[in-house]
């Protein structure tokens, strides 16, 4: 055998052992194990798509071993849902979490929800006897929630708490619900959240604004919420619904009038109007008697930093979403011809 072949043979095993290595080391990852991350497969999924997600998470090194390996242990389809699993994982574990199916669920809590919309999606993933216990156990919460009204001094005229709604009280974003987790554990993982979220824009049971206190803020906040849609018109909201509220007459919103109707959207119509709910902020002065969905830090901060103005009137102006304001009724009313006319 020549010099020449013994090289290339020699060559050729240096090759087959550098990817025997790094294949091994993808396999089996030096270091241990990561923190917990969420993977999350979508129905019709292919193993490429998958394994795509793992490494953008962290949870494999490669996506093209994995891949391998996968062909290596024959077809299999991963079920569709949510899977926690740890960074920097072995190939084998990782099957393992595959094999058993989904092993957590994700709650989201948008800004803008309701409880009542928070609930059914924990009752779709979890039953509706969980989800039962869920509300049960944020009306308990809400009894001993320090942004719960302190009744002296009184609520604004028209406005009577109910200590046992904890509407706007729950922090949004995203929970993991694993299947020994309680539904108390949720409730009082949604409530933790809404005091970091507020404690991080300076906003505390103590906080008070123009004469509101901070449950009444929230209130002004979830209504910011619904009415504002976009950040770029949320402070400018929050100053309209401090002047109605200053000026004693009703704040006129359509939000509130939907909030019992459990509309997210859609015309109020005239009948809707004439709806004696306490919600309906035509028939009754001042603040709805709760929050009306879930706030952002945008919101909160909006009420928290309302900017000096006398408007009164706004009307969602053109296609991007921004709101014209104004300060008498007649500006009002050009600026909805203006409106009809930009949204054609």
């Amino acid at each position: 055998m020549s010099k020449r072949t013994i090289r290339i043979i020699a060559g050729a095993g240096a090759v087959v052992l550098i990817v025997v290595v790094w294949f091994a080391l993808q396999a089996y990852p030096l270091g241990g194990e990561g923190r917990l991350v969420v993977v999350t497969v979508k129905s019709g999924d292919s193993m490429s798509a998958v394994a795509g997600e793992m490494h953008a998470k962290g949870v494999i090194g490669s996506s093209f071993a994995f891949r391998v390996d996968a062909a290596l242990q024959g077809p299999h389809t991963v079920q569709a849902g949510s899977y926690q699993i740890a960074q920097n994982s072995s190939f084998a574990h990782v099957r393992a979490v595959l094999n058993r199916g989904p092993n957590v669920n994700v709650i989201s809590v948008d800004p803008g929800l309701t409880i009542h919309e928070v609930a059914q999606t924990v009752a779709s993933d979890r039953g509706s006897a969980f989800a039962e216990q869920f509300l049960t156990d944020l009306a308990s919460l809400a009894r001993s929630s320090p942004y719960h009204p302190d009744l002296s001094p009184p609520a604004l005229p028209g406005q009577s708490a109910n200590v046992n709604s904890f509407e706007g009280l729950v922090g949004v974003g995203q929970y993991l619900l694993s299947p020994h987790d309680s539904a108390h554990t949720l409730a009082s993982a949604m409530a933790a959240r809404f005091t970091t979220q507020a404690t991080s824009v300076g906003f505390s049971p103590t906080t008070t604004v123009n004469g509101l206190n901070a449950y009444q803020l929230v209130i002004a906040a979830s209504i910011v919420e619904r009415e504002g849609y976009y950040p770029q018109n949320m402070p400018q909201v929050a100053r309209v619904i401090f002047n109605r509220v200053q000026r004693g007459g009703p704040l006129q919103m359509d939000s509130t009038v939907k909030y019992p109707l459990g509309m997210d959207s859609g015309a109020v119509t005239s009948a809707m109007l004439q709806n004696p709910t306490p919600y309906n902020s035509y028939l009754h002065t001042g603040l709805t008697p709760t929050p009306i969905c879930a706030v952002s830090t945008t919101a909160l901060r909006a009420v928290l930093h309302a900017p000096p103005g006398s408007w009164l009137y706004f009307v969602l102006f053109d296609n991007k979403g921004d709101e014209k304001f104004a300060t008498t009724y007649a500006q009002q009313l050009k600026n909805e011809q203006q409106a009809a006319k930009n949204l054609g």
